[in-house]
């Protein structure tokens, strides 16, 4: 089933191993918005932001037309979504964005979000793993069209592909 429930059904916290957490002014958790119907880059900004900046963010998936709406209303942060501050910009994909914006430089997330570039930008032959997390994400897609349900899964997906990038960057003096 996708995420075009009301607000209430959909306003639950995916909840991350916390090895950061940043926190908006107030100490207050943050909230985050976008698009329903998740795929690589609305997998993987949730999970960067649940493992390195709160791991108490709670994300909101709404359809496109509301997201402006819930931004005001809820003062959440909207991400993956065409014209805002954590969207794409030029050849960077939102999962940069946020790297950038939060000073994230680890080089294993440097690694990752290569791979995550080009596999949400369609741009596959940039990077060999590109393509099997392209169908990873078709993948769960299929299984679990649950936008939230499907973030519980893939986050195992992407904590193990963040492990694999930490053991490629650790001999390379990244």
């Amino acid at each position: 089933r996708r995420c075009e429930a009301p607000l209430a059904v959909v306003r639950r916290s995916v909840r991350g191993a916390g090895r950061r957490i940043r926190r908006a002014a107030g100490g207050v958790k943050m909230k985050w918005v976008t698009r329903s119907h998740v795929h690589v880059d609305r997998v993987a900004c949730p999970w960067l932001i649940s493992r390195f900046i709160d791991s108490e963010a709670e994300f909101l998936f709404v359809p496109k037309n509301q997201v402006e709406s819930i931004t005001h209303d809820q003062e959440a942060i909207p991400f993956d979504v065409p014209g805002v501050e954590l969207g794409h910009h030029g050849d960077g994909c939102s999962f940069d964005a946020i790297m950038q914006k939060y000073e994230l430089k680890d080089p294993a997330l440097v690694r990752l979000a290569k791979i995550v570039n080009a596999a949400d930008t369609d741009r596959l032959e940039n990077d060999a793993i590109a393509a099997g997390l392209e169908a990873v994400a078709t993948g769960y897609s299929v299984r679990f069209p649950d936008d939230l349900e499907n973030l519980s899964h893939q986050f195992a997906v992407y904590d193990a592909l963040y492990a694999w990038c930490r053991l490629q960057t650790a001999g390379s003096g990244a």
